[in-house]
């Protein structure tokens, strides 16, 4: 037996206790209560524990109010009779239903001061707990803190790191893999089940042969339902179905070991209602009212509100503990910050990734935020964050690829996201889809009704345009090897049998687009121009609609872009201010052509792009191999 001191933070609270009983142990025996500080506004309790696992609740005298809120004034935007209102309409019911809300809230702020006040008690888990048991319910009220002693002491777990010597790519080399863990690999047998920590493990290789060097995984943290995303219950617990905190810090070791990255997506402007801080004072810890009602998803934390009592920022403290904690327990090497446009709090912001990379230590730790719509503010030498995700970028291709818009100066504006005010490779973040968008090939084929050949065509032209612009280009699982499942916040696995071997090889469109993905990934890692910020566009033609762009590193390596955004056959298409003459190889087809007087003929074929790498000054086709025909239209597969 060992003395064990349980501690909470609730400094303008009355009364707390703890409710304690060995895991085995059905029933809770008689209410701990814990003896409060006013010096440092914390409750204790201190009791001799064997070693062994415990499960355990607070309880506490609650600040938050109770009276019950309506739900939102315009909840569905999608309604009919919302479509039908006019902009007055809609102002005044979201103005009245505002009233009532400060009325209702008013009368829960007075509870306290009336006479016939009854105190009322909540039952909650503790903020600060690193394992959570739901116990077979949803209700938050039910569940328990797992507390593991072992040797007296408190234990997360008994893992032991194998591979932090591991060497791993800096933020500029970043190609970047987006999965939701529960729907990116197999469970198991069942390709139905949902998947954990485990079966991501077991992807690694797929992970390798793609060329990917960091994963970002979708939000792990315990959270109420089956399948939410998004609003974080316990912000120390990891999200239990996925398995525990030792097959989660397995899964980053290996990543490790093969030079991946992991990189968490945590959500920092809100939290589920039902999370414990809002349980014992709502207002000390979170905004009182949402900031703005049509982009709430739950209590929002307050970090402009300080403490001169006790000198604590309170939401900055528990949302820096959680992150301080998920960066030195599960060693991971950056954080996507959710809504960062939302925080509206750049103080917060600065001082958060600075004790984010303080945390990390020497090793690379890279910070990106959800800003949109995006702008340089958040990323460039006066804003916190590394990167953003480049949300003009997707916009656009999709315009192209979808819409056939071929707006040739918007296009260049977010190829070289320097024209946007941004300044660096790792100010952005480049996709063509994520968790927030259908995947363009379900947008083709819902909006357009493009399908097969034509659409994976489309996708190519924008996964190249996607590899070779400036920035870091993430995937979103999936989309390299055609999936077509539309967004939904339920269940929707990764669907692998579309490169599974065929006899009738009908998936071969997916097998060569993951081909494709494969090629143009390896292409860019093993190319420093894509590491720096030069770039120059050589050539536009507007009628023609064709667009090239030079990439070069100050090592030499070149790379030269020619994109055909037009829906014709382009024969023997003149591109000059080639930048050197000599010895080119063209990627996409696997040709050598030589380019002379600073110009090369090259036949386009619609929505397409060729890839021209300069093979160096003093490079010369084999003497057994004829001079390539630059018109040679035949892919290497």
């Amino acid at each position: 037996m060992a003395p064990f001191t349980f501690t909470l933070f609730a400094p303008y609270n009355k009364q707390a206790a703890l409710r304690l009983k060995n895991a085995n142990v059905r029933m809770f025996g008689v209410d701990i209560l814990m003896e409060k500080d006013e010096s440092d506004g914390y409750f204790r309790a201190t009791v001799d524990l064997a070693d062994g696992i415990f499960h355990y609740q607070f309880k506490i005298q609650t600040k938050s109010w109770f009276e019950k809120e309506p739900e939102p004034a315009l909840p569905n935007y999608d309604d009919d009779e919302y479509k039908e209102m006019t902009q007055e309409e809609k102002q005044e019911k979201t103005e009245a239903h505002a009233r009532l809300i400060d009325e209702i809230r008013e009368r829960n702020r007075q509870r306290e001061h009336e006479a016939t006040f009854t105190e009322i008690w909540y039952t909650f888990v503790d903020p600060y707990a690193t394992d959570v048991d739901e116990r077979g319910t949803d209700d938050a009220h039910k569940a328990v803190g797992i507390l593991t002693i072992k040797n007296g002491k408190r234990i997360i777990d008994e893992y032991e790191w194998k591979y932090d010597h591991c060497p791993l790519p800096p933020d500029e080399e970043l190609v970047i893999y987006e999965l939701h863990v529960g729907d990116f690999a197999p469970g198991d047998d069942d390709p139905l089940c949902r998947g954990q920590f485990k079966h991501v493990t077991q992807k690694i290789d797929y992970l390798k042969e793609l060329g990917v060097n960091a994963i970002e995984l979708m939000p792990i943290k315990e959270y109420p339902g089956n399948h939410s995303w998004y609003n974080p219950r316990y912000y120390f617990a990891i999200e239990t179905s996925y398995g525990t905190t030792a097959d989660l810090k397995e899964m980053i070791d290996e990543m490790h070991k093969n030079g991946i990255r992991v990189l968490l997506d945590g959500v920092y402007n809100h939290s589920d209602c039902s999370s414990p801080l809002t349980q014992i004072d709502h207002d000390y810890w979170y905004h009182h009212n949402p900031k703005d009602i049509t982009m709430s998803w739950g209590p929002e934390w307050n970090y402009s509100f300080y403490d001169p009592k006790y000198n604590i920022w309170p939401a900055r403290k528990f949302v820096g503990d959680s992150i301080r904690y998920m960066v030195e327990e599960f060693h991971i090497d950056g954080i996507r910050f959710d809504a960062a446009r939302q925080i509206q709090n750049f103080d917060f912001l600065h001082w958060v990734v600075r004790e984010s990379k303080k945390a990390a230590g020497p090793k690379p730790f890279y910070c990106v935020a959800e800003f949109l719509p995006d702008e340089p503010c958040i990323t460039n030498i006066d804003g916190p964050m590394d990167g953003c995700w480049h949300d003009s970028f997707y916009w656009t291709l999709r315009d192209v690829l979808l819409h056939d818009n071929t707006d040739i100066g918007r296009l260049k504006s977010v190829i070289d996201c320097r024209q946007q005010g941004f300044l660096g490779v790792t100010n952005v973040v480049n996709y063509i889809g994520n968790h927030d968008h259908d995947r363009m090939l379900v947008e083709l084929g819902k909006e357009r009704s493009i399908f097969g050949a034509e659409a994976f065509k489309r996708i190519r032209l924008g996964v190249v345009i996607q590899m070779t612009s400036i920035g870091i280009p993430m995937i979103w699982m999936g989309e390299e090897i055609g999936e077509y499942k539309e967004k939904t916040p339920d269940t929707a696995k990764v669907d692998w049998s579309l490169i599974a071997d065929r006899e009738d090889n009908a998936n071969e469109l997916n097998k060569n687009l993951l081909a494709f993905y494969h090629g143009l990934v390896l292409l860019r890692k093993e190319n420093k121009a894509f590491f720096q910020t030069n770039l120059n566009f050589i050539h536009e033609d507007h009628n023609a609609k064709v667009l090239a762009y030079q990439r070069w590193s100050e090592s030499g390596e070149r790379v030269v872009v020619v994109v055909n955004l037009s829906g014709h056959y382009l024969a023997h298409y003149r591109v000059p201010n080639m930048p050197t003459n000599g010895w080119w190889h063209e990627w996409t087809f696997n040709y050598d052509v030589k380019v002379e007087h600073n110009e090369v003929f090259l036949d386009l074929a619609e929505r397409e792009a060729k890839i021209l790498v300069w093979l160096g000054d003093h490079w010369q086709p084999p003497a057994s191999n004829p001079q390539s025909d630059s018109t040679s239209t035949e892919k290497n597969e």
